[in-house]
């Protein structure tokens, strides 16, 4: 009893981390779903004996014995496959370039009254760390302007990298994007009209390095990463957004 109510206590917090976000208004399927398991996890682990009765008699029915197997595979066979994602985002999120004949990309991300939002911020901050260690190496900013935005999220990028010491010359925008696809397939295009290197090194939060390395191969792209800290009340929400979206241009 003290083990489950433990448990229950963890998958409330659980189901308040995936809530937080709500105040920001980020409301997604990653939230979405993590506060709809969350919950129904609280709730079985609270009512564990009335849940234990009723699976035990839908066993006894054919019909119900195929429906308590169909949900547990379903269930078993999303926690694995969850894992195995899990575990090649953390991979793709560490992979980063091995000499400075590369090229940065930065994928751009919502601008807020003419400046970075949280997560822009903190790309830009991972991308200007490079750079400043790294002299001989130039970044595309890529991102378009958005209908709530007041600039394009590429000049928005240059503007902070400059106002940081970057040399304009090092910087090259890319602004009529509107999705990690066209970031990746525009910023090509740049790189090779402007002879530089090939080798594209992609910054962005973690949780999204494995979704735009494939998305970096299907465009030809050979690709490392540099990944930007996510803030923590932000990562459990779009970590699970991301299972879906990996799935979604891995299957189609």
């Amino acid at each position: 009893m003290a083990a489950r109510c433990i448990s229950a206590a963890a998958f409330f917090g659980l189901f308040m981390l995936f809530l937080l976000p709500v105040s920001r208004n980020i409301i997604n399927i990653g939230n979405g779903i993590g506060m709809a398991v969350s919950a129904l996890m609280v709730l079985i682990l609270l009512f564990w004996n009335r849940f234990s009765i009723f699976v035990g008699r839908c066993w006894e029915k054919p019909l119900g014995k195929l429906l308590v197997g169909v949900v547990g595979g379903v269930a078993a066979v999303s926690v694995v496959t969850a894992a195995v994602i899990s575990v090649f985002m953390i991979k793709a999120a560490n992979d980063r370039p091995k000499n400075e004949n590369t090229t940065l990309v930065v994928l751009g991300c919502q601008v807020r009254d003419g400046a970075p939002s949280l997560m822009l911020s903190r790309r830009l901050k991972a991308a200007y760390d490079y750079l400043s260690g790294h002299e001989s190496v130039k970044v595309v900013v890529s991102g378009g302007k958005g209908e709530d935005e007041s600039i394009s999220e590429a000049q928005c990028m240059r503007d902070w990298l400059v106002g940081n010491g970057i040399a304009p010359e090092r910087i090259y925008m890319e602004d009529k994007s509107v999705n990690t696809e066209e970031n990746l397939s525009f910023s090509k295009k740049i790189i090779d009209e402007n002879g530089l290197p090939a080798d594209i090194t992609i910054v962005t939060d973690g949780f999204h390095q494995l979704r735009a390395d494939i998305l970096a191969e299907k465009t030809g792209i050979e690709s490392h990463n540099i990944s930007a800290r996510t803030a923590w009340y932000l990562l459990p929400t779009y970590w699970v957004r991301e299972w879906f979206g990996v799935l979604y241009y891995k299957l189609f």
